[in-house]
């Protein structure tokens, strides 16, 4: 699921390719009339009016809060876009796609000519804006797990999308004290799942946390109550600068991520832990060996060595 230097850098992106154009169609493979979530365009009804709101709209501005894509739009209206696993936004030139695109015997319903936008994790195409300079904004999902929706501006922070979510993990009002007491809300929780509860400090997710633990020498099994203040410390020190480098690498492409442009972010290349099952340790001067395991049903990579699950009593 992109994070947030992945979201970062789709937003940074928008910024730079859409603002002050408008929306002039809108296509998607994604509503149903059975759709249980009536405020999001997977329901038909939803889309058909989300369709009527948008078209002719200017984009203002984009802005990211957590995991989520805000496009505000003229005469106060507000898009959301959320990822979720698989999703990422690439700008381009589009045509109806035929049989002889791509995959033999397989209709891509929009095809691009740019080679960037060929590559196969941009090819499943399930919303397609049109603007009025030629060319479009798509929303690229394979497994379809993405949300898009539309508010009035001034809802944003009541939406039910919005909400609950916790402080922002680079708002610069998250003092190590205040980071501290957020997590110490789940304190028999580990730490590893209570990283990423978005009601608690919003935006890291499976990557970066395996990331941050690392740093920090902690085990993502650690109950956050059980956790040296030393190595409190630590984590928080390694939070801000690692979300930052990865937005400076652009983001992270181990899976599906690629950028507005159709292209992969960097920051895969980078990593210290995560997806490094057997490799040695990358600490100087440590011995272990990265194992992975799953921790609350999500994988967890760490070193055997300079993570040890301490147990108090």
């Amino acid at each position: 699921m992109p994070e947030l230097p992945e979201v970062q850098t789709t937003v940074n992106g928008l910024n730079e390719t859409v603002v002050g154009l408008k929306i002039t169609d809108a296509w998607s493979s994604l509503p149903k009339k059975t759709h249980v979530r009536k405020d999001e365009i997977k329901n038909l009804g939803f889309w058909n009016k989300f369709k009527t709101e948008i078209i002719g709209k200017k984009i203002l501005r984009a802005e990211r809060r957590g995991k989520n894509i805000l496009i505000h739009l003229a005469d106060a209206k507000t898009m959301l876009i959320h990822m979720k696993m698989t999703g990422h936004l690439i700008y381009g030139k589009y045509r109806a796609g035929k049989a002889s695109d791509g995959l033999e015997g397989h209709t891509w319903p929009w095809w691009a000519d740019d080679k960037a936008l060929q590559d196969p994790y941009n090819r499943f195409i399930r919303v397609l804006f049109t603007l009025n300079n030629g060319y479009s904004l798509a929303f690229c999902d394979s497994r379809k797990f993405g949300k898009v929706t539309l508010f009035e501006t001034r809802e944003s922070t009541n939406t039910r999308h919005l909400r609950d979510l916790g402080i922002d993990a680079l708002d610069p009002n998250l003092t190590f004290n205040a980071f501290r007491d957020r997590l110490m809300k789940r304190p028999s929780g580990r730490i590893k799942n209570v990283l990423m509860d978005q009601t608690l400090v919003s935006s890291i997710g499976n990557i970066y946390s395996d990331e941050m633990l690392w740093e920090a020498g902690i085990h993502p099994e650690q109950r956050v109550t059980d956790i040296p203040l030393t190595n409190f410390k630590k984590m928080y020190t390694a939070m801000k600068p690692l979300l930052k480098r990865g937005i400076d690498f652009g983001g992270d492409s181990t899976s599906d991520y690629r950028n507005i442009y159709g292209l992969p972010g960097k920051f895969q290349n980078k990593h210290h832990v995560y997806r490094k099952t057997g490799k040695a340790c990358a600490r100087r001067g440590c011995s272990g060996i990265i194992v992975r395991q799953v921790v609350g049903g999500r994988s967890a990579h760490f070193c055997s060595t300079h993570q040890k699950l301490i147990s108090k009593k």
